[in-house]
């Protein structure tokens, strides 16, 4: 039997309809027969279904349709042209404070949200003590909603959107706002809720709540679905055409897929990326600089296959440069599998300097570090880039390669036990005194 369906679109479109001036939108309704207006498309055609139980990430840059979708799916915008169907309780954390009223009280709105939500009368009386100790905002409870702090506001609002239970909690960038213990709490709670079959729809810009919280995710660019596909591939995607957005010259760079993690790229153009398996790499990389290898070397200068944790290694990057460059500078990205980051840097963050690299040139860099990180299995990212800004902002992309190679740790028989992160290597100093 196939996974029941929490949330299906069909061909959904939403269009709305811009005007020069606003005396237009009256013309157009005294004197129909002729349009004053200019169709703007938010939502192209998008076909979407999302199982019960199921975490997704929606992820694009400002204006790619993130809140259209979200509202149309909370059934606060109605499409365009499509289909529908949402099976379940929707609770919407949406724009901030959306659904509350400035003039009434914390409590009179925890009320209010609690009856559009479906609850009863007595089911928010059971449940108004969890909410205003969840939301934590002590005697502004009963104070009027406009005089809150936007912390105050999102703190409320995820507290009664999560009392209820429900079957979908769609959660769009209200996270951001808020303290670090609050939202560490928010997102345990949202845990909480996914473990217990709740789906999730979850906009955000950062990469590492999207990679942490989700199983799935969707890229939209121009109202349009571009990628359909696990977190780490549809993050790697959104970031390459971040890149070529801000290059000098972005006509000039491709974004490729790359069937396997050894270089070897197709020639698909980034419209067709919807269908692509997860095994498939994102790549920039312009014919004038390629990767000619990657290879591991112990402190000794020994080539290595694997690292033992807390030990020191070599990344050596080999580099062929078809075309001189004044400025360029080399950089590498370790990630563990989900694709989060747990490490990254460059030549220029480094304050080092390559220098200009002639035509024709294999260059080899190699950097030294230790690996104070937990067993397991890494992807390197490589990234060469000319002409260094500032600020961790290049003239110009030239290559970004993800997932190039996979770098072996192995555990340190010798160290302490530890979970986490990265190694913090801890003493410990015991003192004990009379007491007196």
């Amino acid at each position: 039997m196939g996974e029941e369906i929490a949330i299906s679109l069909k061909n959904v479109s939403k269009c709305y309809k811009r005007y020069t001036r606003p005396v237009d939108r009256l013309k157009e309704i005294l004197l129909p027969g002729k349009s004053r207006s200019q169709e703007f498309w938010a939502l192209r055609d998008i076909n979407l279904e999302i199982s019960k139980g199921e975490t997704l990430g929606i992820i694009g840059q400002n204006g790619s349709g993130k809140s259209t979708i979200l509202q149309i799916i909370a059934k606060t915008l109605t499409p365009t042209t499509g289909e529908v169907q949402v099976d379940g309780r929707v609770s919407a954390l949406l724009e901030l404070g959306s659904g509350f009223n400035p003039e009434f009280t914390g409590r009179q709105n925890v009320f209010f949200n609690g009856r559009l939500l479906g609850l009863s009368q007595k089911e928010i009386e059971d449940k108004f003590d969890e909410i205003a100790r969840f939301a934590d905002i002590g005697d502004f409870i009963d104070q009027p909603v406009k005089t809150y702090s936007s912390g105050m506001f999102v703190r409320l609002a995820f507290a009664v959107a999560v009392s209820v239970n429900p079957d979908i909690l769609i959660v769009d960038e209200a996270l951001a706002v808020g303290d670090i213990y609050f939202q560490q709490k928010c997102f345990q709670q949202i845990r909480q809720l996914r473990d217990s079959g709740t789906t999730l729809l979850f906009v955000s810009h950062d990469p590492v709540a999207v990679y942490k919280l989700c199983d799935r995710a969707i890229l939209l660019e121009s109202g349009q679905l571009v990628l359909d596909g696990k977190p780490r591939q549809v993050i790697d995607l959104y970031e390459a055409k971040l890149l070529k957005k801000n290059d000098v010259a972005p006509e000039k760079i491709e974004i490729q897929m790359s069937s396997n993690a050894n270089g070897k790229k197709s020639q698909e153009n980034t419209s067709d990326l919807a269908s692509k398996e997860e095994s498939d790499e994102i790549v920039i990389n312009l014919p004038e600089v390629s990767i000619k290898f990657i290879k591991f070397f112990d402190e000794k200068d020994k080539e290595i296959e694997s690292v033992i944790s807390d030990q020191s290694m070599q990344l050596s990057i080999g580099l062929l440069f078809l075309k001189s460059f004044e400025d360029p500078h080399i950089g590498f990205k370790i990630r563990e599998r989900t694709g989060e980051v747990v490490f990254e840097t460059n030549t220029a963050c480094m304050g080092e300097k390559v220098g200009r690299v002639n035509c024709e040139t294999l260059l080899e860099i190699r950097f030294q570090f230790e690996i104070p990180i937990r067993p397991g299995e890494y992807t390197i990212t490589v990234g060469v880039a000319d002409g260094y800004l500032g600020e961790g902002l290049f003239r110009q992309t030239l290559l970004y390669a993800h997932n190039f190679a996979v770098l072996k740790v192995l555990r340190n028989q010798e160290a302490i036990l530890w979970s986490g992160i990265v190694n913090l290597y801890p003493t410990i100093s015991i003192l004990t005194s009379n007491h007196v």
